[in-house]
C-alpha cells in the first residue's frame, strides 16, 4: 500500500476543505437550522452571532442575531463577556469566516460553541425567518 505525502500547506488546505464540506468546524460541533429555529421559538435561544459585514447583516439576518464581523471578534471580545457561559452559535454566509471567529472565541475561553450548518446561505435557501430579507 502506498501512502500519500502532503506538504504542510497542502495538508491544511485538504483539512480545511474536508471540514467545510462536512460542516465541521475543526472540533466545534454544529447545530442544524431546524434545531436553532426550534430553540428560538421555545424562548431557549443561544446567543446567535453573525460574523458577516454590517452591510451583509443589514441585507438580512437571523432574527435576534448580533452582528460582530469576524475580523473584529478578537478586538471586541469583551463585548461578549457575559456570554462566555452561554451557548454561542456562529454563522457567516458560507462558513470560512465563521470558522475563523469560532477559533478566536475558543481561544478566548468560550466553551459552548456551535457552528450553524449551512450558514446564512442555507438559512435563506430554506426560506426560514429572516430580519431584513
Amino acid at each position: 500500500m502506498r501512502l500519500l505525502r502532503f506538504s504542510r500547506p497542502a495538508f491544511y488546505a485538504a483539512a480545511l476543505a474536508l471540514g467545510l464540506s462536512t460542516g465541521c468546524g475543526f472540533g466545534v460541533p454544529s447545530i442544524s437550522d431546524q434545531e436553532l429555529l426550534a430553540r428560538m421559538e421555545a424562548s431557549d435561544a443561544p446567543l446567535v452571532l453573525d460574523v458577516r459585514s454590517p452591510k451583509e447583516f443589514a441585507a438580512g439576518h437571523i432574527p435576534g442575531a448580533v452582528n460582530l464581523p469576524y475580523d473584529q471578534v478578537e478586538e471586541r471580545i469583551d463585548e461578549l463577556g457575559p456570554s462566555r457561559d452561554r451557548q454561542v452559535v456562529v454563522y457567516c454566509e458560507r462558513g470560512p469566516r465563521a470558522f475563523r471567529a469560532l477559533g478566536t472565541l475558543e481561544d478566548a475561553g468560550f466553551a459552548d460553541l456551535r457552528h450553524l450548518e449551512g450558514d446564512m446561505s442555507g438559512w435563506r435557501q430554506k426560506q426560514l425567518p429572516c430580519t431584513g430579507c
